[in-house]
């Protein structure tokens, strides 16, 4: 998330220690350890966790943050959150007795992959038959040296086809489309990339993938990368990450988010209630998050806000900036709310990810945030089809709401806010999880 600009309101769970955690940075880099994100955020040494954990052998479910907190304006975070340890969904439904290590690395996945993500979002048939031909387009920043690897080894494991550099399924690019003078690496941002890639994998993986890696997290480069991205071909353009709104944003949304016949996502946050940019922009389709969980009825799974603290949990809320579309019809905000639709992002129903790539470069791993679930959107909308020329494609799913193409979900909150439906689930529309998450492709559909 970028740091809240002068004048700008400040959203709960912001408040960072700059300070300390400029310090920290220093001493990384003097030390020879720091990355080139590094420069601009410190690392975060807290791990998130549900719960607190005493002991070794705690079933709970813990994470951190994948890339670093930032400690500039202008600068995002993405939206990728690394389980360290517990017991997963997946886990539980497979009847897996063994604990996640500290780094949470494993010999083979302990978050849900693609039969899975498919089938709860009844996406199979699709994602069997449609994609061909279709590029989705991944926005982080920094380099990730390892992403085709990475993204080999995960579609062998699963058993998809190969998406590669040779066969012209995979470009990896910067924000000016070199394919050879890239940016910096970074670690962090590097599980987020591997993260992206395997969610439009699991998604679509009969879709091309464009990594677009911008040189830095700043509005500008980011925004950049999503220009390249555009300028390429691409008609589905996901954006894993976030920061605090400002009276810039407006400015920002035409010179980079403004895309007719390009459907854009972007992450709704993971700081539980408030208001997000670029989610907030009225040009993308904002992604809230949801816990996945198996379950006896007739779809097999179940959904609700995702929430685990006051802090930690899907983004949602009423824009102070950005202007409301004319599809999004909600009566207590005037500007634009945060979300459109929503996916799985809890980290404890989390996604199976393989990251090679530095100190968090594990293998495999589980990840959550709402990094995960924009690129499953994205790759939604690109199984549905080819946006209209003129069309803004967050309008889709508006006009299939109350309908079974979308997966209502009504359990659950994110805060607490003066306006319930802003951070608590209901029937219908919601900000945490807007009309809800897919069921098929028809509500993402030109």
């Amino acid at each position: 998330m970028r740091l809240t600009l002068p004048n700008a309101p400040v959203r709960r769970g912001k408040v960072r220690r700059i300070v300390s955690a400029s310090a920290a940075t220093a001493a990384l880099v003097i030390a020879g350890l720091g990355t080139a994100a590094q420069a601009d955020a410190a690392s975060s040494t807290t791990t998130k966790a549900a719960t607190a954990v005493t002991k070794s052998t705690s079933t709970k479910v813990t994470w951190t943050r994948s890339c670093a907190e930032p400690t500039k304006k202008g600068v995002m975070a993405c939206n990728a959150l690394r389980v360290t340890g517990g017991e997963t969904a997946f886990m539980k439904a497979n009847a897996k007795a063994d604990t996640i290590t500290p780094k949470a690395s494993s010999d083979s996945p302990t978050g849900y992959g693609p039969s899975d993500l498919q089938s709860a979002y009844g996406l199979a048939d699709a994602a069997s038959s449609n994609g061909s031909g279709e590029t989705v387009a991944i926005v982080d920043a920094y380099d990730d040296p390892n992403a085709e690897a990475d993204l080999a080894t995960y579609r062998s494991y699963y058993g998809l086809s190969d998406c590669t550099t040779d066969n012209g399924c995979f470009t990896k690019v910067s924000q000016t489309g070199s394919t050879t003078s890239l940016p910096s690496a970074d670690s962090g941002w590097a599980g987020e990339e591997s993260l992206d890639l395997d969610m439009v994998s699991a998604t679509c993986p009969n879709c091309n993938i464009l990594l677009v890696e911008a040189k830095s997290a700043t509005d500008a480069n980011l925004g950049t990368a999503v220009n390249e991205a555009v300028k390429l071909g691409a008609k589905y353009v996901s954006n894993s990450y976030g920061g605090s709104e400002s009276s810039s944003d407006t400015t920002y949304d035409t010179s980079y988010y403004k895309h007719p016949g390009v459907a854009i996502t972007a992450s709704a946050g993971d700081e539980a209630y408030g208001a997000e940019y670029p989610a907030a922009s009225q040009y993308v389709t904002s992604v809230g998050g949801t816990a996945l969980k198996t379950s006896s009825n007739s779809r097999g799974w179940t959904e609700s806000v995702w929430k685990t603290s006051s802090t930690e949990g899907t983004g949602s809320g009423c824009s102070s900036y950005d202007a409301k579309p004319s599809w999004q019809t909600d009566t207590s905000c005037s500007k634009r709310m945060i979300s459109d639709v929503s996916a799985v992002a809890d980290p404890a129903t989390g996604v199976s990810v393989y990251d090679t790539y530095g100190a968090d470069g594990t293998g495999w791993g589980t990840y959550g945030g709402t990094s995960a679930s924009s690129p499953i959107i994205a790759s939604v909308y690109a199984l549905a089809g080819t946006p209209g020329s003129s069309d803004y494609p967050a309008s889709y799913p508006y006009a299939a709401a109350g309908t079974s193409a979308l997966n209502d979900v009504t359990s659950g909150n994110n805060g607490t806010c003066s306006t319930a439906y802003y951070c608590t689930a209901e029937s219908g529309y919601d900000g945490p999880t807007g009309w809800g998450t897919p069921e098929g492709t028809t509500a993402f559909a030109p």
